[in-house]
């Protein structure tokens, strides 16, 4: 018999971290509804953490690894919200006399407030006293001896559907290792907030890092578990090895629905139009432009001392702040502009990075090295250069994108 989920009042960030005037939110629990187009009817999503009697009887008399973060969280949808608080799918699990041994934590921590880029050490659960193990720094994959005691491993962490968002580079390693160690995965399925459409240029394999695993676009319009699908069916994990894979998957989700995060999924996406915007500015995280990391509005405004401020009538100082400590152009005025009331697009836009460069003082330092790996060509960065408009830098993504909507297609769970 499932027991009661929600009996734990230890919540996390949650509270803290609920975006503000979230249309399919209420009282905290979302109520975002998906239309069967079979029957017409509209069915309530249900994310795969709140299907407990789909995933427990995987999970009963097992040593449970959960690779999680603030955003793996239980109580948000279906029949699991109406028992009460949402509360961490840890104490989910151990409520119900699940023997979860280890947690795993990706970029940004366990609690989820570490800088992007700030080294996660390893440490222990001050609620449960759970050992924590980093997946970000020098250990991004768990090693045979991490894994040592584990039976099955859970992954529940939301995604944001953009190719340098690590989240997925840390389910690549995780789905490795677990193969490697004859370790079953399951996933709990959550919905991408861009998973309506693909955009971008295709990662050349030769620019691979931590931001760019796959010859995948920018955005690639894939939920995690479907992501972990086209891991497993392409042959992505090391010498083609494929990971013992179970999708919960949600129910009443489909591609096009409009899903604005309940929890913040990183110190800086902190609303449904940042997490928008992302994958069009997180490219001037390759260049001498602020995006927005400092300020109360990251990834929603960009700008630099260097931009033209008679073109760029927008200002802001960055400051230190959570998440960003030390942003770029820390206490110095930046010119450009302000997004955070721009309608919400689907698909990357260019221009505000051509007008950039344009309007730069100094177009010899706008980019740097870590631009290519955002971009996983050299073809951007030599295309804006030579003043190509956003129409023919699009031209050129068009056949890459036509073959990997094939691809995708292979995957789809969800319409």
């Amino acid at each position: 018999m499932i027991k009661s989920f929600l009996k734990s009042t230890f919540l996390l960030v949650l509270i803290t971290s609920v975006s503000c005037g979230n249309p399919t939110q209420k009282n905290g629990k979302d109520t975002s509804l998906a239309k069967n187009e079979s029957t017409n009817e509209v069915a309530p999503l249900v994310l795969g953490a709140d299907q407990p009697d789909v995933y427990l009887p995987l999970l009963n008399g097992k040593k449970v690894g959960v690779v999680g973060n603030q955003t793996s969280v239980v109580g948000l949808t279906g029949s699991v919200a109406a028992q009460g608080e949402p509360i961490h799918l840890v104490d989910a699990l151990l409520n119900n006399e699940i023997e979860v041994v280890k947690v795993f934590a990706p970029e940004h921590g366990f609690r989820g407030t570490a800088d992007a880029g700030e080294v996660i050490k390893d440490g222990k659960d001050q609620q449960t006293g759970l050992p924590i193990l980093s997946l970000y720094g020098s250990n991004k994959k768990p090693s045979p001896a991490q894994l040592e005691g584990i039976e099955v491993l859970i992954f529940d962490i939301q995604d944001v559907g953009t190719r340098f968002y690590t989240y997925i580079s840390t389910l690549h390693y995780i789905m490795e290792a677990a193969a490697e160690n004859d370790i079953p995965v399951i996933v709990m399925d959550r919905p991408n907030p861009n998973g309506s459409y693909i955009d971008g240029p295709i990662l050349e394999m030769e620019h691979q890092s931590f931001v760019g695993m796959h010859p995948i676009p920018v955005v690639h319009g894939l939920t995690i578990g479907e992501y972990a699908k086209m891991v497993n069916g392409e042959g992505y994990l090391k010498d083609g090895i494929q990971a013992d894979l179970e999708i919960i998957e949600m129910q009443g989700y489909n591609h096009d629905m409009p899903y604005d995060l309940p929890i913040k999924p990183s110190p800086n996406l902190p609303n449904a139009t940042s997490i928008n915007l992302y994958p069009s500015l997180c490219f001037f995280e390759g260049t001498n432009v602020n995006e927005g990391r400092g300020t109360d509005k990251q990834f929603q405004v960009f700008g630099s001392p260097y931009l033209d401020s008679e073109v760029f009538d927008f200002s802001y100082t960055p400051q230190s702040n959570e998440g960003a400590r030390n942003p770029k152009h820390l206490e110095k005025t930046c010119y450009g502009r302000d997004l955070s009331s721009h309608p919400r697009i689907d698909e990357i836009n260019l221009e505000w990075l051509i007008e950039a460069y344009n309007h730069t003082s100094d177009q010899s330092e706008f980019f740097n090295a870590f631009f290519t790996k955002l971009a996983g060509t050299e073809d951007l960065q030599e295309q804006i250069e030579k003043g190509w408009s956003a129409e023919q830098i699009r031209s050129t993504w068009e056949e890459g994108l036509q073959d990997f909507a094939q691809t995708r297609e292979k995957y789809l769970m969800y319409p």
